[in-house]
């Protein structure tokens, strides 16, 4: 007789974006996906390079705001303080800049899925105010579209998608 099988529960998906100064779209993805992911996901951001002060770009805090995304705790990271031994497991590592994707990172506890996502800085556009705002909104709406396709795999996909 066959039963029908269920894919066993899993807690949320620990995923880590990484970017070279953690101060835009690592940031904005995460804020992004903690926001989205109602639970079943839980987001980290890193860079190469971090912030010293610890700060997001403004326009960054500014994006979010505006699309109602909480800010709270926000703040440029090293990414190595995620390869120690307390650091979260990781089910996920993406990078969300080129110069990221093509260096050496640590050996991540787990060995996580990698993936590289490849979004333009929009804090290097030229123009007025404006056009620097509409950059920052345009890199959250993309990142939105490929998060909201993460967030909605089915359970029994995610249950299964990052073991070894």
């Amino acid at each position: 007789m066959n039963t029908p099988t269920t894919a066993r529960p899993i807690g949320p998906v620990n995923v880590l974006f990484l970017c070279a100064h953690n101060r835009v779209r690592s940031l904005l993805a995460e804020a992004l996906l903690n926001h989205l992911g109602h639970g079943r996901f839980r987001a980290y951001s890193a860079g190469m390079q971090p912030d010293p002060a610890q700060q997001a770009h403004p326009m960054t805090i500014e994006a979010l705001q505006h699309a109602g995304v909480s800010t709270d705790g926000l703040h440029s990271k090293c990414w190595t303080q995620f390869s120690a031994p307390d650091a979260p497991h990781m089910d996920l590592v993406v990078t969300v800049c080129d110069h990221t994707a093509g260096e050496s990172t640590p050996d991540w506890p787990g060995h996580p899925a990698s993936a590289h996502w490849h979004y333009p800085d929009p804090s290097e556009t030229q123009g007025d105010a404006d056009a620097q705002h509409e950059a920052f909104r345009q890199a959250l709406h993309l990142l939105g579209h490929r998060l909201t396709l993460l967030i909605n795999l089915p359970t029994d996909k995610l249950a299964t998608a990052f073991q070894p």
